[in-house]
């Protein structure tokens, strides 16, 4: 397929049914097709003498993947594209699939015979050469045993000039004679040892970092075969991975190159596998978690710990009353503990009254749950910045009458702009005599009082003073009356003459 014609396919799209008709008819006249209807025929003729089989293969299929998905440079180029087909039988099969093009157009039917038990899969690429700029996509479709239509696989050419684009100085993106890229590549598990099966993965991590942002061809190469590039653009550094499951026993390497035009560099991950066909059976298990309630942004975090008793990749699931919020996976190479975060997840309606936080791991041969209870959002008043006392003293002159002198009731009364703990209240008398403290606590902003009754002999003036943690103060003073009225002569009384009173 030719990118001009691509071009004005693609906007010709829709346009006329007859086309594609046309398209469909000449298609049919393939050698592939007639081989096809041929077979139909035979299965026609066959299930015609015997009942149809119960069993029907399932189909699936990947979307396409372009590489590179975004070009960006000078034309023609050449992009390539692959989707997986899986296909679970028993027997034999026959799939016939073909490309569909963003145009309209489709590719010559292709038929690829399986046989045996259990789910087979296989690649299907395709290289499309383009000489202008487009957008577009690619699908594949499987016409047999049973018809399913891959998503879209979306791809962009741009022919223009990288203006704006940090480059090499011969356009070429991350050349690895640029000490300002590297690479750097590990195994995760670099030492497998245990049954072979689809779910036990080797997995490989690598970094690129670069000096100064730019766009960098890579590519994972395993065992000498490349399994995956892509160019992608790196501000600073970027992960980049991928994952394959073992069938036997071997050594082998994976290495992570940077480059282009056939000039690559790297760093080289190693790895050995052992397949061994009667491994103990590894069981997992996982603790009650441990759950924390953030009252200030009304949020839940929590952590647990799971157990494995020998080598397996076990995955687990966090759930917040009832609703998966995050998952993830680890490789034990042996028996031993791992512990595992949930990131803080944010809470809203019923959920800020509290609620369940709950865990499920799966392993190699079991599962395994746990969940804890958390704690309702709480909210946090605003600290006090300032604190104000006013006093208020009373003199009561009625304890005067058994001689012991008047007392004096004293008021503090302290309001705070805020919540405040061992808010201290200082009473003193203003000539000396006596000093009391108290302390207060806020729970949020308001007042409070504090109470004395002191004697009141030889004063006439209290000071009081509340003073926050942070230093923050405030002061007051008042007098009183403070002494008992004088008891004066008591005078005589009138029937008694005063001569007689002499007498």
């Amino acid at each position: 397929m030719k990118s001009s014609g691509l071009v004005r396919r693609w906007s010709a799209l829709g346009a006329s049914t007859a086309v594609l008709a046309a398209m469909v008819t000449g298609l049919m006249a393939t050698p592939s097709q007639a081989a096809t209807a041929s077979t139909a025929a035979k299965a026609a003729t066959a299930t015609a003498a015997k009942p149809k089989p119960r069993f029907s293969p399932s189909v699936s299929l990947t979307t396409p993947k372009a590489s590179p998905g975004d070009y960006s440079g000078s034309c023609p180029v050449k992009i390539s594209f692959s989707s997986k087909i899986k296909v679970k039988l028993k027997g034999k099969t026959e799939v016939a699939y073909r490309w569909l093009h963003g145009d309209g157009s489709k590719s010559k039917v292709k038929v690829v015979k399986l046989s045996g038990k259990g789910t087979k899969s296989f690649t299907v690429r395709q290289s499309i050469t383009f000489k202008g700029e487009v957008k577009g996509w690619e699908a594949i479709q499987v016409l047999g045993p049973r018809k399913v239509t891959s998503k879209k696989g979306y791809f962009s050419v741009d022919c223009g000039k990288d203006s704006g684009r940090d480059h090499d100085k011969d356009g070429d993106y991350g050349r690895p004679g640029d000490k300002s890229v590297s690479v750097n590549a590990w195994a995760n598990p670099d030492s497998y040892a245990g049954p072979c099966t689809p779910g036990d993965k080797i997995d490989f991590h690598g970094v690129i970092k670069v000096g100064s942002p730019r766009w960098v061809y890579y590519r994972w190469v395993l065992n000498g075969k490349v399994v995956e590039r892509d160019r992608i653009k790196v501000w600073n550094s970027r992960k980049v991975g991928f994952g394959f499951s073992p069938r036997e026993s071997h050594r082998g390497w994976a290495e992570l190159q940077v480059g282009t035009r056939g000039d690559w560099a790297g760093d080289r991950a190693y790895y050995k596998v052992w397949c061994k066909s009667e491994a103990p059976a590894t069981r997992v298990s996982v603790s009650t978690p441990t759950t924390g309630t953030n009252h200030n942004t009304c949020a839940v975090g929590a952590n647990a710990t799971i157990s494995a008793t020998g080598r397996g990749r076990v995955e687990w699931v966090w759930s917040v009353n009832g609703k998966s919020v995050a998952k993830g996976d680890t490789y034990f190479s042996g028996a031993d503990r791992k512990l595992v975060e949930l990131p803080e997840q944010a809470l809203s309606g019923d959920a800020t009254k509290g609620g369940t936080v709950s865990i499920h791991v799966t392993g190699p041969n079991n599962n395994d749950s746990a969940s804890q209870s958390y704690a309702a959002c709480q909210k946090q008043e605003t600290p006090a910045k300032s604190v104000k006392v006013s006093l208020e003293a009373v003199t009561d002159q009625s304890t005067c009458k058994n001689g012991s002198g008047a007392t004096m009731k004293v008021t503090a009364t302290v309001t705070a702009d805020g919540a405040a703990k061992g808010v201290v209240v200082q009473l003193w008398s203003e000539v000396g005599g006596f000093s009391h403290n108290a302390t207060v606590d806020f729970a949020a902003a308001g007042t409070q009082t504090v109470s004395w009754s002191l004697p009141a002999k030889g004063t006439n003036g209290v000071h009081a003073k509340a003073t926050l943690a942070n230093g923050a103060s405030s002061s007051d003073l008042r007098t009183y009356g403070d002494h008992c009225p004088k008891v004066e002569d008591k005078p005589a009384t009138e029937d008694t003459p005063a001569e007689d009173a002499k007498a």
